[in-house]
C-alpha cells in the first residue's frame, strides 16, 4: 500500500529526528560526559517507545478508513457493520509489528565504538544548552523588572484614575461638539426609548440624551439618511479614548515614575525607555482602563459634556462641573424612572382592557358534546359522520383541505347534499344542507344540527391552535362531536367544564406489528407506505423506486390536493403498489396501507431538527393494517428500532396547553387607544396569557406586516381587515407568493383590478408554485365576495392540478439527488446533503457545518 510506505518513511524520519533531541537534551544537562553505553542503558526502553508512539499515530491519522478496512480484511478480519473505533483499535495493533523501525539498531550503528563522534554530540549539545539556558535567565530578569513595573504603573493609574477620567471625558467631549457641527443631528422624544435622532438642525442640549443612546440610535433611527453606521461611531469614541490614554495620561505616568525605574529597564531591555514604551508595556490594563472609561462617559448626558468641551482643562474646575453633573444626573434619572413607571402602568392598564378575559372558556349549557377518543384509523371519524348524516343539518370541521374534500365527496355519493368551504374554494350544491370545510372556516354564530371537530389535538398548535379552541368553545349547535388522540382528552375536557359530555373511547381492532429487521429500500413491497419528512426526500425516494420497477404514488405538504386525491385513488385500486408520503399520510387519510416504513426518525419542524414525538409516531404507525383488508399492520424503521418501537408503545405526552390568538374584540379595543399594528404586535409580545395557553407567535403576519409598514395599505384597512390579508392561508416562505400578495393588495388600496396570477410550467416546481398563486389569488377573490370570478379560477386550477399529476407520472423517474452546492448528481444512498468535494471545500474554508440532510 503507497500510502502507508510514505507514512512509514515519515515515522521512521520524525523517530530519528526525536531520538537525536533526546540525545542532545539527555548531554546537555550535564556537566561531564557520560558515555554513549550509559546513555543507553539510562534511555533504551523510553527510546523503543518513540517508534510505537510516532509510527501508531501518524498511521491511525493518516491512512483512510478505506485503506484501514483493505488492511485488515488482507489479514482475515470481519469489519462489515464494526463501529469506526473498534476498527481503529484493530488497525493499532496489527500496525505494531508491522515493518517495525529498530531504533536501537540505528542508533548503535551511529555511536557504538566512535567515542569522538559522541564526545563532538556532547561539546555541541552542551553549548547549545549552556546559550539556552543564560538566554532563560535573561527572559525572567526581563519579566522580574516588566511585572515591578507594571505594578507601578498600575498603583499610579489607581491613585489618579478620576483625574485620567476627567482628561478623558474632556476630549471625549471635544470630538463629540466637532461631530454635531459636522452630522447636525437633533434629538426628540427624549422620555422614550430613548431618542430617535433625524437630521435637523444642531443638537438641542436641553434634551436628556446620554452618549450610549446618542451612538445607538444613529443604527436604531427609522431615517435613511444617517451618515455613520452605529459601529463606526462607537469605534470613533473607543479610538479617542485610546489615544487619549497612549499620550497625554501615559506621559502623565511616566512623569511619576522614579529615574531608577526607567534606568533599569533600560539596562535590561538595551532600549530607551519612553511614554510609549510605557504604554505598549501596560497595554492590557489599559485596554481595561480604556473599557471602565467608555463605560462610564456613555452614561453621561449630552447636554453635560457639550458643556465641558467649552471650558479650557483646569483639575479643580473640571472636577466642580463633574460633581455638579452627577447631582443633576441623578435628579433627571429619577424623573425619567418615574416617568418609565407611569408609562409602564399605564401600559398595563392598556394590556388589561384590550386583553382581559378573551380566553375564558364559553361553552353552550344546551349543547350535547360526543368526546370521540383514540388511537389512529379506530374509526372516530366514521363514527361521527354517520351520527351527523341522520340530523338535517351538520358541519364537519376539518385540519386540510384534501380531508374536507374527501368528506365533501363521501357525503355527495352517499347521497346526503354537501357543501365545500376552504378559503381557497367554495362549492355550493343546491339544496345543501351540510358543510364541510377547513377548521378557519368555522363561525360561531353559524347554527348547525351537529358540528364535528377532527384533529383536536391540534388545539396545541402554535400557529393554527386557536381555530380548535374557537370550535370547541364556541360551537353553536345540538350536538359537537370532538375528535382527538388520547393525549388531547384531559385538555378537552378542561375546556368543556361542566357541560354535557359522552365520552367514547376506540382501540385498535388490527394491531400493530414492528418488524425486527432494520429495513432496505430493496424490500419495499405491495401495500407499503414510506414515510420521510421533506418534498424533496419524498421525490428522490419515488424515483429510487421506479427506476428499481416498483409502481409509486406520492403524497407531500405543497401538492395539490386533487393531484393528492388521483395520487391515492391510483395507490386504493392498485395501479400502484407502493406510496411515499410526508407525515400528511398521517392526518386521517384512510389507505389500504399493509406496512408503513419510517425512512427518518425525525424532521424539521420550521425551528429545529428533532426526534419525532410518541403521539407522531403513533399517528403516522396507526395509519397501517387497514380493518377488513388486513389482520395486521406492520411497521418497519431504518435505524434506532428500539428507540422507535418504545417510543409507539409509550404513553403520550399529555397537551396541557392551548393556543390562542387575537380576536375581532380584541382589535376593536385596541383601536380605541392605536391604529398602528406594530404597536399591536408589540402589546401582543408583551401580554401574559393566562395559565394553560400559549400566545399564537405571528411570526409570519409580522415578516409579512414589514412589507407593507408605514405604506397606504397599512394606512387604509381597518385593522381587522389588514390582519385578515396579513392572516391569509398562503406559503409565505415564497418570495414570488409574498410579492404577489403585497402587488393584490396595492391593486386593491388603488381601486385597480388586482393583477392575475402568474403562471409558469415549465417543470414540476413551477408548476406547484402556479398551483400555490391561482390558490391565493383565489383566497383574495373569496374574501373580496368576487365568486363568479373566483369560478374561471378554480377551473384553471383544476387544470394546474392535472398537470401536476401527470408529471408526477412520467417525469419523477428523471429526479436525482443532488449536491445543494455544485449541483452535481450523487448516489441514492449518499445521506449527506453536499458532495464530499463540496464538504472538504467548506471545511477548508473554516467553514465546516457538516449536517445530515432531512
Amino acid at each position: 500500500m503507497k500510502r502507508m510506505m510514505d507514512i512509514h518513511r515519515q515515522a521512521v524520519s520524525r523517530t530519528k529526528m526525536k531520538v537525536l533531541a533526546d540525545i542532545d537534551d539527555y548531554l546537555g544537562r550535564n556537566q561531564e560526559l557520560k558515555s554513549y553505553q550509559q546513555y543507553f542503558s539510562d534511555r533504551s526502553d523510553y527510546l523503543e517507545r518513540i517508534w510505537i508512539d510516532v509510527w501508531l499515530n501518524m498511521a491511525t491519522n493518516g491512512i483512510s478508513k478505506k485503506q484501514k478496512n483493505h488492511f485488515l480484511k488482507e489479514r482475515g478480519f470481519e469489519i462489515d457493520s464494526v463501529d469506526r473505533k473498534t476498527i481503529n483499535r484493530a488497525f493499532r495493533a496489527e500496525l505494531k509489528d508491522h515493518e517495525p523501525f529498530q531504533v536501537l539498531r540505528w542508533l548503535n550503528e551511529l555511536f557504538m565504538a566512535r567515542e569522538s563522534v559522541w564526545e563532538d554530540r556532547y561539546i555541541t549539545a552542551r553549548k547549545n544548552f549552556l546559550q539556552r539556558e543564560k538566554e532563560k535567565q535573561i527572559i525572567e530578569k526581563k519579566s522580574v523588572v516588566s511585572s515591578t513595573l507594571i505594578d507601578k504603573i498600575k498603583a499610579i493609574i489607581d491613585k489618579n484614575k478620576f483625574l485620567y477620567y476627567l482628561y478623558i471625558r474632556y476630549y471625549v467631549s471635544t470630538q463629540l461638539v466637532k461631530d454635531l457641527k459636522n452630522e447636525k443631528f437633533k434629538a426628540v422624544d427624549t422620555f422614550k426609548i430613548k431618542d430617535k435622532l433625524i437630521p435637523e438642525g444642531h443638537l438641542n442640549e436641553s434634551d436628556y440624551v446620554k452618549l450610549k443612546e446618542f451612538l445607538y440610535e444613529l443604527t436604531g433611527s427609522v431615517q435613511k439618511t444617517i451618515y455613520w453606521e452605529y459601529e463606526s461611531y462607537h469605534d470613533k469614541y473607543e479610538e479617542v479614548i485610546t489615544k487619549v490614554l497612549a499620550n497625554k495620561i501615559s506621559r502623565l505616568i511616566f512623569d511619576q515614575l522614579t529615574y531608577s525605574d526607567k534606568k533599569e529597564y533600560e539596562h535590561i531591555f538595551s532600549e530607551k525607555f519612553s511614554s510609549e514604551t510605557l504604554y505598549h508595556l501596560s497595554v492590557e490594563y489599559m485596554y481595561e482602563l480604556q473599557g471602565e472609561f467608555l463605560e462610564k462617559i456613555s452614561e453621561e448626558y449630552l447636554s453635560d459634556l457639550t458643556t465641558v468641551a467649552g471650558i479650557p482643562f483646569d483639575e479643580a474646575t473640571h472636577q466642580e462641573m463633574y460633581y455638579q453633573d452627577i447631582v443633576e444626573r441623578e435628579q433627571r434619572e429619577e424623573q425619567e424612572l418615574l416617568a418609565l413607571q407611569q408609562q409602564e402602568e399605564a401600559e398595563e392598564r392598556m394590556l388589561e382592557d384590550i386583553f382581559g378575559r378573551e380566553y375564558s372558556s364559553s361553552v353552550g349549557r344546551n349543547i350535547h358534546y360526543v368526546l370521540h377518543i383514540g388511537e389512529t384509523n379506530t374509526g372516530k371519524t366514521h363514527q361521527a359522520l354517520e351520527r351527523m348524516k341522520q340530523f338535517p343539518s351538520g358541519i364537519y370541521l376539518a385540519p386540510l383541505r384534501l380531508l374536507a374534500l374527501e368528506v365533501y365527496d363521501k357525503l355527495n355519493f352517499e347521497g346526503v347534499t354537501c357543501g365545500l368551504k376552504t378559503g381557497e374554494e367554495e362549492k355550493g350544491v343546491l339544496g345543501a344542507t351540510h358543510l364541510s370545510c377547513t377548521v378557519e372556516m368555522f363561525h360561531e354564530k353559524d347554527y348547525y344540527d351537529v358540528v364535528i371537530i377532527d384533529e383536536a389535538q391540534m388545539v396545541a398548535d402554535k400557529n393554527r391552535g386557536f381555530s380548535w379552541y374557537k370550535a370547541i368553545t364556541k360551537a353553536n349547535a345540538k350536538e359537537v362531536h370532538i375528535i382527538g388522540s388520547r393525549n388531547s382528552k384531559r385538555m378537552v375536557l378542561e375546556l368543556l367544564g361542566n357541560a354535557t359530555i359522552d365520552i367514547r373511547e376506540y382501540n385498535r381492532d388490527v394491531p400493530l406489528e414492528v418488524e425486527p429487521k432494520i429495513f432496505r429500500m430493496k424490500d419495499a413491497s405491495k401495500g407499503d407506505a414510506l414515510v420521510c419528512f421533506s418534498r424533496k426526500r419524498v421525490l428522490e425516494t419515488a424515483s429510487i423506486l421506479e427506476n428499481a420497477g416498483s409502481s409509486v404514488s406520492m403524497i407531500y405538504g405543497s401538492m395539490p390536493p386533487e393531484t393528492r386525491q388521483k395520487q391515492m385513488k391510483r395507490f386504493s385500486n392498485g395501479e400502484t403498489t407502493v406510496i411515499v408520503s410526508t407525515d400528511a399520510i398521517g392526518m386521517g387519510l384512510n389507505l389500504p396501507i399493509r406496512r408503513i416504513v419510517f425512512l427518518e426518525n425525525d424532521k424539521f419542524d420550521g425551528t429545529r431538527r428533532r426526534r419525532l414525538t410518541s403521539q407522531e409516531v403513533k399517528q403516522i404507525a396507526g395509519r397501517a393494517g387497514r380493518k377488513g383488508i388486513y389482520n395486521k399492520g406492520r411497521v418497519a424503521f431504518t435505524s434506532d428500532i428500539k428507540k422507535m418501537t418504545r417510543l409507539l408503545k409509550q404513553e403520550d405526552e399529555l397537551v396541557h396547553t392551548f393556543t390562542i390568538a387575537p380576536t375581532n374584540s380584541i382589535f376593536e379595543r385596541f383601536q380605541r387607544y392605536s391604529r398602528d399594528f406594530g404597536y399591536f404586535l408589540y402589546l401582543w409580545e408583551r401580554f401574559d396569557c393566562p395559565t394553560g395557553t400559549k400566545k399564537s407567535s405571528l411570526s409570519e403576519e409580522s415578516d409579512l406586516y414589514k412589507l407593507i409598514q408605514n405604506t397606504e395599505i397599512e394606512a387604509r384597512f381597518s385593522l381587522m381587515d389588514l390582519f385578515g390579508f396579513l392572516h391569509l392561508p398562503f406559503s409565505k416562505k415564497e418570495p414570488e407568493l409574498t410579492k404577489q400578495w403585497k402587488e393584490t393588495l396595492d391593486a386593491i388600496v388603488k381601486g385597480k383590478e388586482i393583477p392575475d396570477p402568474k403562471i409558469n410550467k415549465n417543470n414540476l416546481e413551477k408548476l406547484e408554485l402556479s398551483y400555490k398563486a391561482l390558490g391565493l389569488h383565489l383566497l383574495f377573490l373569496y374574501r373580496l365576495g368576487k365568486k363568479t370570478d373566483a369560478l374561471y379560477w378554480e377551473r384553471l386550477r383544476l387544470e394546474l392540478s392535472d398537470d401536476v399529476h401527470e408529471q408526477l407520472k412520467t417525469d419523477v423517474r428523471k429526479i436525482m439527488k443532488k449536491c445543494k452546492r455544485c449541483r452535481r448528481n450523487l448516489p441514492s444512498s449518499f445521506k449527506y446533503p453536499i458532495c464530499d468535494s463540496c464538504h472538504w471545500m467548506q471545511r477548508a474554508r473554516g467553514k465546516y457545518d457538516l449536517y445530515y440532510e432531512g
